[in-house]
């Protein structure tokens, strides 16, 4: 008699969802030792694994308010193609991976018609900074979040929200492409200080924050002597950029390869760069840095009001306090950027407690024994287990 394979549904949204997607099929198919099936929505790196998806991801992959309207019949009828998939082959477990405007609409709309069905919710949405009483609502159709910054289970426990541990990110399984050999740590030290520029990856934040860095690095060469600059982006940017920074007097080197990217990274004295992700891949690469962040007027006078969190940059957020200087809205000036900037570039106090920060953070992120991946593909087997 042929055994069962197990059954996972997985269900993302975007493409950095297909990026844990594909590394959790990986440890699943190790850990179970034995048929497993993986069927809902996928991308191309999951489909790699053979995953078939129910349709392109690029069907509900949209960024911005605009597109989200405009595509907003295409991605309610994909979003209930999954649910009633789901649903006529119900799984063991369903997985969903980020992108919770559609991942956990589908898994409140399963839950109501298969309600002993485990969920697992791998990215935990930010309810530590905004709309925090989703954390309590989740327990309704949540079982277990599986957290990438190690300050959310406590969130969660607080919040009143499901059973939550942290996994690990993905990015300490990368930190030999963040950090410098000895050749690239004496580059780093040398008389000419390499300044990584990252406005950004939306394109409303590179337009806003684009020339500001530009001005700040005019000042900064004028304080203290030649630089040089890369500024990594994503391929859609890259014209647009090349043409924005034609005129700088210290003209960047514009790249939107990864391996380039992180290339620069062990190179790079110091940072200037938009919220985000990259800051946390600045940290681990023990780059000191600055964050800004511009809005509209409008969103900032809704983020002003909504916003829970204390810091807005995740190094804060891991520590716990402003090891990081983040600048805010009209604070966003290049005066203030080359006043606070400066001292990270030399052998200052304000260097050196950056540094003692990003020491910190890599002991809070580590998990030992497991890989992030491998610690999401066993608790997904708890769950189905209890």
């Amino acid at each position: 008699m042929t055994e069962r394979p197990l059954h996972i549904a997985l269900v993302i949204g975007e493409h950095s969802g297909d990026q844990l997607g594909f590394k959790l099929i990986q440890a699943l198919r190790t850990a179970v030792q034995g048929p497993v099936r993986f069927t809902g929505v996928a991308g191309p790196a999951m489909s790699r694994e053979g995953m078939e998806s129910l349709f392109p991801l690029d069907d509900i992959a949209v960024m911005g308010f605009g597109d989200v309207i405009r595509r907003y019949p295409t991605i309610r009828s994909r979003a209930w193609t999954a649910i009633d998939h789901i649903v006529a082959e119900p799984p063991d477990v369903l997985v969903i991976i980020d992108s919770p405007d559609f991942t956990h609409a589908v898994a409140k709309r399963v839950r109501k018609r298969l309600p002993s069905l485990p969920v697992v919710n791998y990215v935990s949405p930010s309810v530590w900074a905004w709309r925090p009483g989703r954390a309590r609502k989740m327990k309704a159709y949540v079982d277990h979040v599986l957290a990438l910054l190690p300050f959310e289970p406590e969130a969660y426990k607080r919040l009143d929200g499901p059973p939550c541990t942290y996994v690990g990110h993905p990015l300490i399984e990368r930190l030999a492409e963040l950090r410098p050999n000895r050749e690239e740590q004496a580059a780093r030290d040398g008389e000419r200080p390499l300044i990584l520029v990252l406005p950004g990856s939306r394109s409303g934040e590179v337009a806003r924050l684009t020339d500001i860095f530009g001005a700040t690095l005019q000042r900064l060469a004028t304080a203290i002597g030649p630089l040089d600059t890369v500024l990594p982006t994503v391929p859609r940017h890259a014209a647009h950029l090349t043409e924005a920074t034609a005129s700088w007097p210290h003209k960047p080197r514009i790249v939107s390869d990864e391996a380039e990217k992180f290339a620069a990274f062990r190179r790079a004295r110091g940072a200037l760069a938009a919220s985000g992700t990259v800051t946390l891949e600045l940290a681990l690469s023990q780059i000191p840095m600055i964050g800004a962040y511009r809005f509209p007027a409008w969103e900032a006078f809704l983020a002003r009001r909504l916003v829970k969190a204390p810091f807005f940059l995740l190094p804060n957020l891991i520590v716990g306090r402003r090891a990081v200087p983040e600048l805010f809205q009209e604070e966003v000036t290049p005066e203030n950027l080359a006043t606070i900037f400066t001292p990270l570039l030399g052998e200052t106090p304000e260097r050196a407690g950056q540094m003692q920060a990003f020491d910190e953070i890599d002991r809070r992120m580590q998990v030992v024994g497991e890989t992030p991946s491998q610690r999401a593909a066993r608790i997904v087997l708890e769950t189905i287990r209890r």
